[in-house]
């Protein structure tokens, strides 16, 4: 699986959160697809609108970010 980066700082680790403010470890893969980094985790209740980078302070749109 190929994973998109982050615009700013290039990396692939992402979280997204719920409505209590809860982080959930993410890639998203070539397909625009959010994967959870964990497979028994589940993306129920999670916002998959935006994405959160772990290396720096970017957040946006998974259509934003960029080819490995």
């Amino acid at each position: 699986m190929k994973k998109l980066l982050c615009p700013q700082c290039k990396i692939a680790s992402m979280y997204v959160k719920n409505a209590l403010d809860e982080r959930l470890l993410v890639y998203v893969n070539e397909n625009k697809e959010i994967i959870p980094k964990n497979p028994e985790d589940s993306l129920e209740g999670f916002d998959l609108t935006v994405v959160y980078c772990l290396g720096c302070s970017w957040s946006g749109s998974p259509n934003k970010l960029v080819k490995y």
